[in-house]
């Protein structure tokens, strides 16, 4: 890379590592209410501002009652028995992050998928900034490409990356790499 180099980790650089303790709490605490299937009063964990930030298809809700209406009702009509099993869980300061997955059955439409009544893993990833004792973001990254094939759905239609690892394709290299360096930052 040449030039600038874009500034790295602006949003937990100046973490109060006083707070660590206090996120865990609330964090443990919230996975428990979700494994409970709360939905209405789940603001003993999240701020009534609180934004969640998904990835394309989950999308991004803005305020507590968008993510309770617009996610978790949906998610629950689609995928019933379910539970969140963290894999990993870190904590530093006001931030928290952890991967996992979701197993649950497939009872309601999902993505335009009726029902199929077979038992998913739903992988995710989630990073958290909590603020006086109330998550206040949530970056998420659920993985419905993965429940996709699961119920029988190749949302690549053959054209994933996976036919590489398989030996069924070949994979592209680039003809020059002196001419792929990316983007350029500054001069």
């Amino acid at each position: 890379m040449r030039g600038l180099r874009p500034q790295q980790a602006v949003l937990s650089r100046d973490t109060d590592m006083d707070k660590t303790a206090e996120t865990r709490a609330v964090i443990e605490s919230m996975v428990d209410g979700l494994n409970d299937h709360r939905i209405d009063d789940i603001d003993e964990f999240f701020s009534q501002g609180f934004r969640w930030m998904g990835n394309q298809g989950c999308g991004t809700k803005n305020g507590l009652k968008e993510f309770q209406d617009n996610w978790q009702r949906p998610f629950q009509a689609a995928f019933s028995d379910k539970v969140c099993i963290d894999e990993a869980r870190l904590y530093m300061g006001e931030w928290a992050a952890a991967f996992g997955r979701q197993e649950a059955t497939h009872s309601g439409e999902f993505l335009g998928i009726p029902a199929t009544w077979r038992r998913v893993e739903i992988r995710y990833m989630d990073f958290w900034k909590v603020v006086g004792g109330k998550i206040v973001d949530n970056w998420v990254n659920v993985d419905f490409a993965h429940v996709a094939a699961q119920l029988g759905v190749d949302l690549f239609k053959g054209e994933g990356w996976e036919a590489f690892d398989r030996g069924e394709k070949t994979p592209p290299s680039p003809e020059n790499t002196s001419n792929n360096q990316g983007p350029h930052y500054g001069n």
